[in-house]
């Protein structure tokens, strides 16, 4: 599904954020990419949802060929792919229930399927009675819950998690956690990035692990190992 092959990206001529990454990603995967701060683990999820072109190297998603999409194209690619943040990206001013209707308002859905669609995810991720709760009156385990049922709105093949937990106390964080596994038990591809010990070690699944840009493991039940 996910294919990144010799891919290298480099800032300002001299600053290596990732150096010749290769690694594939199989569909229904649960993945942890796993490294210290700036170890390249963003980049990568930047690379992938197109946001940054490689320097070298290609990077495949199902049928694209990421590095080579227009930018007119990329907002129909990325329907493809939920991306879920640390710091929720929520819209203050907007309910539980607005916040993830807006998602399906830009990408053009009807009425209709919005009144649909909204409740369904709202149900999956536990907070069909916070539909109409603004962000400052929610917890940041709901808030990341919230975050989570809008990415996850337009059914996307993968789910992208960038330090989804970086706010959250160890109650929460577990929440979150239990999430991402229940949305990868049906059958949606996962991709963590964290620098969570715990987690990653809790999880047993895949683990590649990044050091100063560059992949030093990639191992299939792994732990949090740097040296």
């Amino acid at each position: 599904m996910i294919a990144f092959q010799g891919v290298s990206k480099i800032y300002n001529h001299t600053s290596p954020a990732l150096e010749d990454a290769t690694f594939e990603v199989k569909q229904g995967e649960f993945v942890s990419l796993a490294g210290r701060s700036g170890a390249g683990k963003s980049t990568i999820i930047k690379l992938l949802i197109g946001e940054e072109k490689p320097s070298r190297g290609r990077i495949f998603f199902g049928q694209y060929e990421v590095n080579k999409l227009r930018s007119g194209e990329l907002p129909h690619f990325r329907r493809h792919i939920g991306v879920v943040f640390q710091d929720f990206r929520l819209l203050p001013t907007k309910t539980a229930y607005e916040n993830i209707a807006f998602a399906l308002e830009v990408a053009g859905r009807t009425q209709r399927e919005i009144n649909e669609l909204v409740p369904q995810v709202l149900d999956m991720v536990g907070l069909s009675d916070k539909g109409n709760n603004f962000p400052h009156e929610l917890s940041g385990g709901e808030k990341q819950r919230v975050a989570i049922a809008r990415a996850m709105i337009h059914r996307p093949e993968v789910i992208i998690a960038d330090e989804p937990t970086g706010n959250l106390d160890p109650f929460h964080t577990a929440e979150i956690v239990k999430l991402l596994e229940k949305i990868n038990e049906l059958g949606t591809t996962v991709v963590l990035a964290t620098h969570d010990k715990e987690i990653i070690n809790d999880l047993e699944r895949r683990v590649i692990t990044l050091d100063r840009g560059r992949v030093i493991r990639d191992d299939e039940k792994g732990k949090y190992i740097l040296v």
